[in-house]
């Protein structure tokens, strides 16, 4: 099997997510994992998908043809083999918080700290919410925190960022479910 990482940019609009998924059925790829999102007014997604017989990118980059025709950009990069597999990330899963008056340097400031301790972010979403006259900067993350940390220590780690930007910060333990 084969994995290529697709990656789709462009002006959100409705049945995108369909259009794509209809050339990865109809080429016989499986879906492995993937993250769609709107950013702005753009759509942005990305996929990690697999194939028995194709070995090459551009294979793959062919199919999409249509949707580049439509404004939309396709990228695709063939995978070494491993690269698919999520790595094994050791560590209690927290979430983090932020909600603040937006300005730059949140995001860099957070993860900037976490960085420093080896805090490894699995998944960060940002956008803005409220008015135009008062928005609201919200960011979320996922975290594993590495040993020696936990969430009490993270936000006292947190607290000057905290004050220094003047936002609100959380953070809390996620348990997994078993299935």
């Amino acid at each position: 099997m084969r994995y290529f990482a697709l990656t789709i940019i462009g002006r959100d609009r409705p049945g995108i997510v369909s259009r794509v998924t209809e050339i990865l059925y109809h080429m016989g790829c499986n879906i492995a994992d993937s993250s769609c999102s709107i950013l702005g007014g753009q759509f942005a997604m990305q996929l990690i998908i697999a194939h028995p017989e194709l070995v090459d990118g551009d294979q793959v980059q062919a199919n999409f043809a249509p949707l580049e025709q439509d404004n939309l950009s396709v990228f695709v990069r063939t995978l070494k083999p491993g690269g698919e597999r999520r790595p094994e990330l050791s560590g209690d899963l927290c979430l983090i918080s932020v909600y603040g008056s937006d300005k730059p340097g949140i995001v860099y400031r957070v993860a900037k700290e976490l960085g420093e301790r080896n805090i490894n972010i699995t998944d960060l979403n940002t956008k803005l919410i409220g008015s135009e006259q008062r928005p609201v900067y919200v960011m979320m993350l996922e975290a594993t925190l590495p040993e020696g940390i936990d969430v009490d220590s993270l936000e006292a780690i947190l607290e000057p960022v905290r004050l220094e930007l003047g936002v609100d910060i959380s953070v809390r333990s996620i348990n997994p479910v078993e299935l």
